[in-house]
C-alpha cells in the first residue's frame, strides 16, 4: 500500500475552528451499510442495552512553550514524559539548539537540552518536577492545537475547556481525543438509560500524531510510541459485555488502538499498562471493538488509515465525500462518525 492511496482533497472552509456549542449539537455521520445523516444526540438510539462505551480518560496538559536560547526565539511541543523532570519535545527550529543549551521559558523557568535527533525531537531536562513542574506548564505554557486550528502565538484562553473531554481525569496527554469533546452530561446520561455501560482507559495522546507521514509506502512508516492503561475491572467489563453479545463502542481512535494493543489472539482483553505502537492499517484483524465513534480525519494520516481498516476504504472515501458535499465540519473541532465494523457491513472492501 501507499500512502498516496488514502489521499483526498479537503476545503479550507471546512476544518472547524472553534467546537460546536454546545458539544452535543455537533453533526454524526452513521457509516453501516448505509450513510445516515444525523446529530450527536442521536448517538444513544445508535446504541443497544447491553454495549459498553469505553472512553479515554487522559488529560491534555498546556504542552507548548516558547522560550529563548539566547537571542532566538524557539518553541517546543512536548510529547513523552522520559522521567519526572525530563521530557521529549519537538522543537522549532530544532537547528537553533545543541545538546547542552538551556532554553529560557520564563525568568526562574528553563531546561537543558540534553540530547537531539535527527527529526526535529530534543530531550529536555527541566529544573524543576513533579507538582512544580506541572504548575510551571500551567503558568507558562498553551494547549498543543494540531497546526490546522489557527490560533494567535499566546494561545487562546477559551482553548483550556474546549480542548478537554468531559473524561478528562489523568494528565499526560499533549493531543486531545478529540471524539470525546462531543459529550455532555445529559448525553451521557441518555446513553445510560438506554441501558449501556461505560468503562474508562487511558492513552496518553503524544504530538506524533500531528506529524506527517513522509514515506510513501505504508509499511515503512514507524509510530511514536504512546503510554495506556486498562485497568483490571475495565478488562473485565469488556469481556463480560463481549461474552454476553454485547458490543464493544470505542470512543475515539486512542481507546480503540489501545484496546487493540491489549488483545489476545482469541479476542480476549488483558490488563495493560505500558507504551503502544500499533499501526492499524487496511488487513487488520480487529479482535475486540465492534463500534467506533470517530471524528473526521486528515487526507494521509495514519488515523484515516485506521478508520478505512475498520469500515473498509472505498467505505469510508464513499463516507467522505458525502461529509464533504453535505458540509460537515473536519478535524479536531469537528463532526463526528459512528462506524460499524466492516464484519457488519455490505461495504466492506
Amino acid at each position: 500500500m501507499k500512502v498516496s492511496d488514502f489521499d483526498f482533497d479537503l476545503p479550507p472552509a471546512l476544518i472547524a475552528q472553534r467546537p460546536a456549542s454546545p458539544r452535543d449539537s455537533a453533526r454524526l455521520l452513521a457509516i453501516g451499510s448505509e450513510l445516515r445523516d444525523l446529530g450527536v444526540r442521536d448517538l444513544p438510539g445508535l446504541l443497544r442495552a447491553g454495549d459498553i462505551l469505553v472512553v479515554n480518560d487522559t488529560r491534555v496538559i498546556p504542552a507548548r512553550l516558547s522560550g529563548r536560547r539566547g537571542t532566538a526565539t524557539v518553541e517546543v511541543t512536548l510529547h513523552k514524559r522520559d522521567a519526572d523532570a525530563v521530557w521529549r519535545a519537538f522543537a522549532k527550529p530544532a537547528k537553533k539548539l545543541t545538546v547542552g543549551d538551556r532554553v529560557a521559558f520564563a525568568a526562574d523557568f528553563t531546561a537543558e537540552v540534553v540530547a537531539k535527533s535527527d527529526n526535529g525531537e530534543v530531550t529536555l531536562h527541566f529544573d524543576r518536577g513533579g507538582d512544580a513542574l506541572r504548575a510551571a506548564l500551567e503558568a507558562h505554557g498553551i494547549m498543543p492545537l494540531p497546526p490546522y486550528i489557527k490560533r494567535p502565538r499566546a494561545g487562546d484562553a477559551q482553548d483550556r475547556a474546549d480542548y478537554q473531554t468531559l473524561f478528562a481525569d489523568k494528565e499526560g496527554a499533549v493531543a486531545a481525543p478529540t471524539a470525546g469533546l462531543h459529550f455532555t452530561p445529559a448525553l451521557l446520561a441518555a446513553i445510560e438509560a438506554r441501558g449501556v455501560a461505560r468503562v474508562a482507559v487511558t492513552l496518553h495522546v503524544g504530538a506524533g500524531t500531528f506529524l506527517p507521514v513522509k514515506v510513501e509506502k505504508v509499511a515503512e512508516h514507524r509510530m511514536h510510541p504512546e503510554w495506556g492503561a486498562i485497568a483490571p475491572a475495565a478488562a473485565d467489563a469488556i469481556n463480560a459485555t463481549k461474552a454476553r453479545g454485547g458490543r464493544v463502542v470505542a470512543v475515539g481512535t486512542t481507546a480503540l488502538r489501545l484496546l487493540e494493543t491489549a488483545a489476545t489472539a482469541d479476542g480476549m482483553l488483558r490488563p495493560f499498562a505500558g507504551e503502544t505502537d500499533l499501526f492499524i492499517v487496511p488487513g487488520y484483524r480487529f479482535k475486540i471493538v465492534d463500534v467506533l465513534v470517530t471524528n473526521f480525519h486528515l487526507p494521509r494520516s495514519t488515523l484515516f488509515m485506521l478508520v478505512c481498516a475498520f469500515a473498509g476504504t472505498a467505505t469510508l472515501k464513499a463516507a467522505y465525500a458525502h461529509a464533504k458535499a453535505h458540509g460537515y465540519r473536519f478535524y479536531s473541532y469537528g463532526d463526528c462518525c459512528l462506524i460499524e465494523h466492516a464484519t457488519e457491513t455490505a461495504t466492506a472492501s
